[in-house]
Parts: C-alpha cells; structure tokens; sequence
C-alpha cells in the first residue's frame, strides 16, 4: 500500500540575544528549509530554501519571509498565518517558518514530526503523526472528514479547524493536529497524475497559484517522489546543516 510520508525537523541554537532555529521539511511532493534568528524578542533574520518543488517558481516564495522579519515569534506555529498573507507565501516554507519561530520563541532544541498517511481506498485512510519518536495522534478520515477518535471526531480538515483546534486543545496538541492536518489534505496528490500539468493551477491558494504566476509556475516533473518503503530517507541530505555545521 502506497504511503504519503513527511519528516519535520527542527533545531535550536542559542546566539546573543536570542536563538537561531533551522527547520527542514521533506515529503513526497516537497523538500524544503528555513533558518531564522529571533533577537531580543523579534525575528531579525529568515531565509528560505526549496531543494525539492513542484512548480519553478516554488524557490522565488522565499523573498516572501522577509514579510516576518521585525515581527515578533508566538509560541504558537500558526500565528505566521496572522502576521502575512499566507496567500502569497509558499504554504511550506510559511508553515516551517511558524514551527520554528515557536520552537525559538519557547527555547526548544529539538523537534521531529514524523507523518505517514496511507493511499485512500474509497476515500478512507488511517493517518498517523509522531512527535519526538512518540505516537500523538491517530485520525480514522473519510475523504475530507475526521471520523474519529473523540475528540475529534466529526472534524473537517479544510476550513474552521485550526479556530476549533485553538479552542478545544492545548497550543502544543493544536500545533501537531495542524500539521497532521495539512499532511492528510496534500496526501491525496498521490492519487493524482501530478506530472501530467503543464503548470500551476490558477487557485490563489498559494504564491505560485496565484492567477498572475500560475502560468509561469512550470511544473518540475520527477520532482515527486516515493518514500513508501523508505522513510529513513527523509532529510537525509539535512543532518549537517540542521547540526549547524554547514
């Protein structure tokens, strides 16, 4: 059975007057970094990168972060969503971009977030999150809907979840939820001939689908990838750099 995997690293350092973090993203579709350093309580600096991406003009979304510079980190990751328009952000970098100026901003050395959601069989799957090598989370979902378990249950994964997920979980079980929340949605790319576009689609959902890119976002075929039987090769390619010895 065919697997959607994402492996989130994160990494703490401290500097004067505050912390640098680097936060490195890879799943089937995507492979993406982001280093930041938060100084005397606000981000002074964010630089984004894309090894891996769907769409040619994926790489040039991260000039877009420099929005965060100057604005102070939450403890929540979500709260980037609040500071820009996440509408013309890279969803991945931005999302990054969040997790690591929380991890900053509450002083945290490590972090992994490990994801595997299983190929929909008539819209059902099993998805799964693990933090820090610790099963957190386990939804039943049918198509865009969580199923169960309480509380849970009866959940959509699209609109209105992160407003319930603030209101009825603790910020850091609100954090995790989104993210596996994100996970299951993207997960059904892998039912799709992504190959097959010419270029992005026009949804405004994100800055290379906005309707004066999507266009020129070029589709970068064999950029997606299969890590159903090897997940240990997930941010291979980012242990030096997330050890910040490159």
């Amino acid at each position: 059975m065919p697997v959607f995997r994402r492996r989130i690293l994160i990494a703490t350092d401290p500097v004067e007057a505050g912390f640098r973090c680097r936060a490195a993203l890879e799943d089937d579709f995507h492979h993406f970094r982001v280093e930041l350093v938060v100084r005397d309580g606000l981000i002074a600096f964010v630089r984004g990168e894309a090894p891996r991406h769907p769409y040619s003009l994926c790489p040039s979304a991260a000039g877009q972060l420099q929005q965060l510079v100057g604005t102070p980190p939450a403890t929540s990751a979500h709260g980037v969503m609040r500071q820009v328009d996440p509408s013309e952000q890279c969803t991945h970098m931005l999302e990054l971009s969040g997790l690591a100026a929380a991890a900053a901003s509450r002083a945290l050395p490590r972090r992994r977030y490990d994801i595997e959601v299983p190929l929909r069989i008539e819209g059902r799957t099993y998805a799964t999150l693990d933090r820090d090598g610790i099963r957190l989370l386990a939804w039943d979902i049918q198509d865009l809907d969580i199923v169960g378990p309480p509380p849970y249950e009866g959940i959509g994964l699209r609109q209105g979840m992160a407003r319930w997920a603030f209101a009825h979980l603790t910020e850091d079980m609100a954090e995790a939820a989104l993210v596996l929340r994100r996970c299951a949605v993207i997960s059904m790319g892998k039912n799709r001939p992504l190959d097959a576009q010419r270029h992005a689609r026009t949804t405004g959902a994100c800055y290379a689908q906005q309707p004066g890119r999507a266009p020129l976002a070029l589709r970068q075929v064999g950029s997606t990838w299969n890590f159903t039987w090897q997940p240990g090769q997930l941010c291979r390619d980012d242990q030096e750099w997330l050890a910040f010895k490159a």
